[in-house]
């Protein structure tokens, strides 16, 4: 047990995972529409929250499972549907820690101009992020919990600072008009909910390692639903004190509205308190998912749908075989940033792998009815609702994600889950004639 990551770390990878920095610089995208964007952020938040609830819940019928949004489609339907699950995320999750580094340095860029002006030295500390972080999730899963800890608590600090000290200095004539994005009520909410819903992909990060958590029928149900809330609040309550002490003209122009309002409220030096949250939010969430990698590629190799390279553990315990191949692809992706001629490749990836990463939720949503129908199916019409209705609304709220992704978006992320089926029909093969052996 004392290998094993307890309640509070749990609850941090989720959160650590989910919040980037991505989420300093939301505020700014969302100006236009005004104060309506918040009731954008509380239908995303509710969304997030449903879906949260469906891998909460499949963790409890499916405890010890690694592998979590692999495990439950396969759980679901099956080796084929569970391989294109863990293929697209595999990937999927690549690009988001080279979206991550990259945002990484970009806040350090702050306190070291050199990385705004140096491909060089902005591809150097890039690496070396990476490499630290590979480093210590491979010296036991315990020193990445700890890691993610740690950071996940620095970055709530300034984000916390502002949305709870903010609301004393909000001027509430900045939210009218409420809606100044000319377009109708719904249109509005539902544009800003799409943007919002990328803020919280990571919910279902506790149910990863989920061999490595202490007690996990209680455990990752409580980290997931607890980690997702929390954020919710924190996203609603920040947004709502920076759109409130900045003016609709001043957000909209902000490059770093976090910031902007850190000053406003505790005077100039608060900017870089909040720059540095904006630099451990990017090292906290890229920790999280380097810790997923090798978590996932595990899980799917000890099945069979990998080869057995990537079921391979260290002395610690920890499969390093995955996390190293991962974070040398990672880096690879994330040097195409700053290499002439392959940056709009680069964008270009990330867009391509934000299907893989919102297919999941889909299918989670289906397979866990599917699962309480194999092994607790409800005795009454009253435990059939408490069923399908948070399953149809994480149903619909990933739809709904997938459809404002765009549809050069979906048309990529369907070429890569493609790209994999030659891969599985390979390794089915090879799996067989070693039976016949």
């Amino acid at each position: 047990m004392k290998d094993k990551l307890g309640f509070w770390t749990a609850t941090s990878l989720v959160v650590g995972s989910m919040i980037g920095a991505g989420v300093f610089l939301l505020p700014t995208a969302m100006a236009s529409f005004g104060g309506i964007s918040l009731l954008g952020w509380i239908l995303s938040g509710v969304g997030a929250l449903s879906i949260a609830h469906m891998f909460s819940e499949t963790s409890k019928l499916l405890p010890n499972m690694d592998g979590g949004p692999y495990s439950y489609s396969r759980q679901g339907f099956g080796d084929f549907i569970g391989f294109l699950t863990a293929w697209g995320y595999w990937i999927s999750i690549w690009c988001t820690n080279a979206a991550i580094t990259v945002s990484l340095v970009s806040a350090l860029s702050t306190f070291f101009p050199i990385l705004s002006s140096s491909a060089f030295a902005a591809a150097t500390t890039g690496l070396a992020a990476v490499w630290l972080l590979t480093w210590v999730n491979n010296r036991g899963i315990r020193s990445g919990g700890i890691m993610q800890l740690v950071t996940t608590i620095l970055k709530l600090l300034p984000l916390l600072f502002v949305a709870v000290v903010g609301v004393f200095f909000i001027h509430w004539e900045n939210f009218t008009p409420f809606n100044r994005s000319g377009s109708t009520t719904v249109q509005a909410i539902t544009s800003t909910a799409t943007m919002a819903l990328f803020a919280f992909m990571g919910v279902e990060c506790a149910t990863i390692p989920a061999g490595s958590i202490a007690n996990p029928e209680k455990n990752i149900p409580r980290a997931t639903m607890i980690g997702t809330l929390a954020t919710t609040l924190v996203y609603v309550f920040g947004s709502m004190s920076v759109m409130g002490i900045l003016s609709a003209a001043d957000l909209g122009h902000s490059v770093t509205p976090y910031s902007d309002a850190a000053a406003v409220i505790a005077g100039p030096q608060a900017r870089y308190w909040v720059s540095a949250g904006a630099a451990v939010a990017s090292f906290g969430a890229l920790n999280g998912w380097i810790l997923s990698q090798g978590q996932i590629t595990f899980a799917v190799a000890k099945d069979g749908l990998f080869p057995p390279f990537f079921e391979k553990k260290n002395r610690k315990g920890v499969p390093a075989s995955g996390t190293i191949l991962s974070s040398v692809f990672l880096s690879l992706i994330m040097l195409m940033n700053y290499t002439k001629g392959l940056a709009e490749q680069f964008k270009f990836m990330m867009l391509m792998a934000t299907l893989t990463a919102l297919l999941p939720y889909l299918f989670v949503s289906s397979a866990y009815v599917i699962t309480v129908m194999r092994q607790r199916p409800p005795a009454s019409a009253r435990g059939w609702i408490r069923v399908l209705v948070p399953a149809t609304m994480a149903f619909i709220f990933s739809l709904l994600a997938i459809i404002g992704a765009g549809e050069d978006i979906v048309f990529w992320g369907f070429i890569i889950l493609l790209a994999g089926i030659p891969f599985h029909i390979w390794n089915s093969w090879k799996r067989r004639a070693l039976r016949e052996l």
